[in-house]
């Protein structure tokens, strides 16, 4: 409430007396000194104006300060303001307004955090969509981790989320599957035959082969390749939904490529044609990529008359424009960097702003085994599947290792870490924080003793260690907005680390249940608010809240 009033306030003062419209984040400084929380708006109307940051910021504390002198509500909650440089105004709060927080999280429950910053906006967030040419790989199951908290924080904050996977079920890469099958299923008949270079390898190939030939016997011998992929389509498919299933990663939407429709695709490339964006070269048709930032245009059909991959992608994301979505959101590979450009372009060709999609790239993973790296090769079949990892060091483990750095950022992932049951484990210590809260909390109701808002917290709750957890809570709503605003979930495993830790070094120095029966209810109310936001924290992330550990 106060920060929404504030970058109300700021913007209008910069309007008023600047002429400037303006964006207004109120943002954590990076030092305690600098104090609760700041804005850049003095850079921004600075760099515009082309005047000093500190001329621009000094003139709007001055205005600031006028505020606050005559509305109560402000005065109430903020000490100070002062000019940081290079460009910062930074707000120090009265440590009374610390308790509002405690309070409305009391107040709302698992509610607190959560927003209407959405406004009901129909978002498309499209993720994994691996080809379904063998098991899902951690890489897979990364982005999985990612999109599926990235759609659960949108959702909270007052988005309609559509959860979407696209199945690129046909094309090279499918004849090959199909191919592959087929020399081990010729081969369970002892048939002589050459297995296709690049081939897919994996012992699942095998596997299927050996299905077909349960089913069939030799009556698939005559079977042309069409037979063998569609069938092993089907097989990885139903596997590839169960595995996200179990790593709870549930799609609102499976499409697939078969369901886009050859006519289909003429149709968009006709609509292109006519807002003039085709062209034809040497018997091959263009996307004019290049009328958006591309390097070259790029074909849609070649000279054969076949459809290019980027054709068919055009039709999808067209299909979802069609389907009314406000924005699309899409987590690829980084195999796709280049790809980015004329996707955007070809969308903005149709109308969509720039804004309005969002491709993240995420990057591969490495697997350790303490020092040891491990080989993985999907072709080649040396390769650890997601449901391998879920077997080895399970669900939490996974989705908080997966979503712990900036997508775009490579994935050490240590196997060893993941599994140890102590403190050096980043999930097992944000999960012990909440469970060892829950074993206060309990051994608190055994005692007959309550949780309940008091009066005077601010009395009782004036330790270091009390402020700074206080302070910590009071940060969540800014972090699931920031994360919002920048598409990176990762920023919730930083912060519920950090609140942990927050909460470790408070109980460790100072006792929740005591003989003082006005103390043991302010610290069972502000331990209660901590399990409240790291529940919520955990939820968000798909990972379990243990009572006990």
């Amino acid at each position: 409430m106060l920060k929404s009033k504030l970058s109300t306030l700021i913007k209008k003062i910069v309007k008023d007396n600047f002429g400037e419209e303006i964006k207004v984040f109120l943002q954590k400084p990076p030092k305690k000194e600098f104090g609760d929380f700041s804005t850049n708006a003095a850079m921004q109307v600075g760099s515009r104006l082309n005047k000093k940051p500190q001329e621009i910021g000094e003139s709007i504390i001055k205005q600031l300060k006028k505020e606050l002198d005559k509305n109560e509500f402000l005065k109430r909650e903020i000490e100070d303001i002062k000019f940081v440089p290079p460009g910062f105004i930074n707000f120090f709060l009265k440590e009374a307004s610390l308790f509002a927080i405690l309070k409305e999280i009391d107040e709302k429950g698992i509610g607190y955090g959560s927003s209407n910053i959405g406004r009901g906006k129909k978002v498309n967030i499209e993720f994994v969509s691996a080809n379904p040419t063998g098991p899902l790989s951690v890489a897979h199951g990364r982005q999985a981790a990612l999109g599926d908290t990235l759609s659960n924080i949108l959702t909270d904050q007052g988005y309609k989320v559509t959860k979407e996977y696209y199945i690129n079920d046909e094309g090279v890469q499918i004849d090959l599957l199909g191919e592959s099958t087929r020399a081990r299923y010729r081969q369970i008949l002892k048939d002589k035959v050459s297995f296709p270079a690049n081939g897919y390898h994996g012992h699942y190939v095998q596997e299927i082969a050996q299905t077909i030939f349960e089913r069939e016997k030799e009556n698939a011998r005559q079977k042309d390749v069409n037979f063998f992929s569609q069938f092993a389509v089907e097989l990885i498919l139903e596997q590839m939904k169960k595995d996200l299933r179990d790593f709870e990663v549930d799609f609102d939407v499976w499409t697939s490529q078969k369901e886009l429709t050859k006519e289909g695709i003429k149709q968009v490339i006709d609509d292109l044609a006519k807002r003039g964006y085709i062209l034809e070269q040497e018997g091959a048709v263009f996307f004019k990529s290049t009328d958006f930032g591309d390097d070259k245009n790029r074909v849609v059909i070649k000279s054969d008359g076949k459809f290019t991959y980027f054709a068919w992608d055009i039709a999808y994301h067209q299909n979802k424009h069609q389907r009314g979505f406000a924005r699309l959101i899409n987590l690829w590979g980084p195999d796709h960097h280049g790809y980015v450009s004329r996707i955007k372009g070809a969308l903005q060709a149709f109308g969509y702003l720039p804004e309005d999609i969002s491709i993240l790239t995420v990057q591969l993973v490495t697997l350790y085994r303490g020092k040891e790296k491990v080989k993985m090769s999907t072709r080649a079949g040396e390769f650890v599947s997601l449901r391998q990892l879920l077997e080895e060091i399970g669900k939490d483990a996974s989705r908080f290792f997966f979503v712990s750095r900036r997508s775009d950022n490579h994935l050490d992932f240590d196997l060893e870490l993941a599994k140890k049951r102590n403190l050096e484990n980043p999930v097992y210590y944000v999960q012990y924080a909440h469970a060892r809260i829950c074993n206060i909390i309990e051994f608190a109701k055994d005692s007959n003793l309550s949780i309940k808002v008091s009066p005077d917290l601010q009395s009782l709750l004036n330790k270091k260690k009390e402020i700074e957890l206080i302070k910590k809570l009071g940060e969540f709503p800014d972090v699931l907005k920031l994360i919002t605003r920048r598409l990176e979930p990762h920023r919730l495993t930083i912060y519920l680390q950090e609140l942990a830790s927050a909460f470790h070094s408070f109980y460790d120095q100072h006792r929740v249940v005591t003989e003082d029966k006005k103390l043991t209810s302010a610290r069972l109310l502000l331990v209660n608010c901590t399990k409240i936001v790291l529940q919520k924290g955990l939820n968000l992330l798909g990972i379990s809240a243990p009572q006990r550990m």
